[in-house]
């Protein structure tokens, strides 16, 4: 197998759970490919750079493989290198978001009918004051 249509090949590595939310994420420009916007039938070679965002994520990997068939997680890891400058940032990336989201304030529960009457009180204040 020398090429592989870009769609499949994320799918196949398991960036994406199905072919059309690979084909959404390309036609929506999260993927990159040397840099440029491509098409879901943009063929996939051997040492290829693509980079790939997902959510808050953004990976820059290597092809290192080729395939069109789903198989388990260990072998579609093997279809991809990702590189240490790409690792480093998501991972610094996620310690920054863990980070923000422990400096707010977490409830446990939904507020009741007397916490809400409170927040609403709250509000009002702030935006008449």
């Amino acid at each position: 197998m020398d090429k592989v249509r870009i769609d499949k090949w994320l799918w196949a590595a398991r960036f994406f759970k199905t072919r059309s939310l690979a084909k959404q994420a390309i036609e929506g420009g999260k993927v990159h490919c040397d840099g440029q916007r491509v098409k879901p039938s943009k063929e996939v070679a051997l040492g290829l750079t693509l980079r790939i965002r997902q959510g808050f994520d953004e990976r820059t990997v290597r092809v290192t493989g080729l395939s069109d068939q789903r198989r388990g997680a260990p072998e579609a890891a093997l279809l991809y290198e990702e590189t240490a400058e790409s690792l480093a940032a998501r991972e610094e990336e996620a310690a920054r978001r863990k980070a923000a989201r422990s400096a707010q304030p977490f409830s446990d529960h939904r507020p009741n009918k007397k916490e809400r009457r409170q927040i609403h009180r709250f509000q009002n204040q702030h935006r008449d004051g």
